[in-house]
């Protein structure tokens, strides 16, 4: 049997990273399995549909595929027909408790002492009674009865799992409209497709098990499921959306290493699916933004060209691209070197070397440039001045770029051309 998964980013704004990391995870041990992927839009919501295209360009720009896609708006009516044979079978019940008098029973029941869970209280409520609040206006949601023994599964990455079920609250199904919560329209939509293998983030497991109470009620056979739940991201990781680091420059490969794998190295996607094993997929959990800058710092340093391009400044060939990405955090900050070699800047005056600056200028060799003339103009300044070559670096450096550190002035100075040179070492001098 083919194992098959899901994607279910969530569409309630940009994609967060704890979502895009579960999609991400699920996505990795899908294709290692060889396994096929459904990508599930929950676009009942008409806000949350707003936001379908864009969480499917995150995914896609992460580098994940699916061989399917499914949208919950479309399935309405199989929807209705799952509640329906829940009430049939004395799973679903009606109520009607407004949220004033459910915050007032959980007040109650916060001073006694007692667990702040729904007390099914609407069971009680007879045909007629029901009768006569719709009667008045009054439009139920519905409710599901879960049972009484505890869930219990062997999970991927947690071992054996229980849950017991006595401690949560009866989980709403339906809305007073007839429109289904997630959890439901999910749970449908899972047995419908033929999920065999899902993956959560570990504050997920008592949706899980209220989620297998549901599937087993519906007909499921909830034995055949594999489950796995994944430490979940560090608080500050999960407040990241994928549409705010993308635009602060941190590339998709970066993401990809730092969601799904320890350490700053950056093994690409294709080696993470080949490697994934799920009972370790709680790598990456502690995510944060050096640890992400450093990926991302060993991601663009291989960067090649064609891939930088057309988020490099306009005229930056690829002379100037390897020169810099290897002193690069993110991607934008090649602005800055460009305008370094190809702009205007204003280097500081440097005390006490305005004797050795003038002696720079007047050595500085005549163009036309190649790569062999930061070594051609050293050795004359060594020799015209008695300084080592290293001791040259560092007022060359702040001279010419205004930075005390960054890319092989090698590399730079035939960039920066003759002009612009002599320009900024007088300015330096002064």
């Amino acid at each position: 049997m083919t194992a098959k998964f899901r994607l279910a980013p969530s569409l309630a704004g940009y994609l967060p990273l704890a979502s895009a990391r579960v999609s991400l995870l699920t996505w990795l041990w899908a294709r290692n399995l060889g396994g096929s992927v459904l990508l599930r839009l929950d676009d009942i919501d008409e806000r949350d549909a707003a936001h379908a295209a864009d969480a499917e360009y995150d995914l896609q720009w992460l580098g994940l595929d699916w061989d399917a896609t499914q949208r919950q708006s479309d399935r309405g009516t199989r929807y209705a027909e799952a509640a329906a044979a829940l009430e049939r079978a004395g799973r679903l019940y009606a109520c009607f408790e407004g949220e004033d008098e459910l915050r007032a029973k959980r007040e109650l029941r916060t001073r006694r002492n007692q667990a702040t869970i729904y007390d099914r209280a609407m069971l009680k409520m007879t045909p007629a009674q029901r009768a006569q609040a719709e009667a008045r206006g009054k439009r139920p949601y519905f409710r599901f009865l879960l049972a009484p023994e505890p869930v219990a599964w062997t999970d991927a990455v947690l071992g054996r799992t229980e849950t017991k079920l006595t401690a949560m609250s009866d989980p709403v199904l339906l809305r007073a409209d007839g429109t289904p919560l997630p959890l439901f329209a999910a749970i449908v939509d899972d047995i419908d497709a033929g999920i065999t293998h899902t993956l959560a983030s570990d504050e997920m497991r008592g949706a899980t098990a209220m989620a297998l109470d549901i599937a087993h009620a519906l007909g499921a056979n909830v034995s055949q499921w594999r489950l796995a739940h994944v430490a979940p991201l560090a608080p500050a990781a999960e407040r990241l959306t994928l549409r705010r680091l993308r635009s602060d420059g941190i590339e998709a490969a970066a993401i990809v290493a730092a969601l799904a794998h320890d350490g700053v190295g950056a093994p690409s996607l294709a080696t993470l699916r080949h490697d994934f094993a799920v009972a370790h997929a709680d790598a990456g959990a502690d995510l944060d933004i050096l640890r992400l800058r450093a990926i991302n710092r060993a991601v663009l340093a291989r960067l090649p060209f064609v891939a930088a391009a057309a988020r490099l400044p306009p005229g930056a060939t690829e002379t100037f691209w390897l020169a810099v990405r290897e002193h690069l955090d993110l991607l934008n900050e090649a602005r800055g070197w460009w305008d370094v070699v190809a702009g205007t800047i204003v280097p500081p005056v440097i005390e006490g070397e305005g004797a050795f600056l003038r002696a720079a200028l007047a050595n500085l060799p005549p163009e036309p440039w190649d790569h062999d003339v930061w070594a051609v103009w050293t050795e004359a300044l060594t020799q015209a001045t008695g300084r080592a070559t290293e001791a040259l670096c560092e007022p060359l450096r702040l001279a010419l770029t205004g930075e005390d550190h960054g890319p092989d002035l090698a590399a730079l100075l035939p960039l920066i051309g003759r002009a612009r040179a002599a320009q900024r070492l007088h300015v330096a001098a002064a």
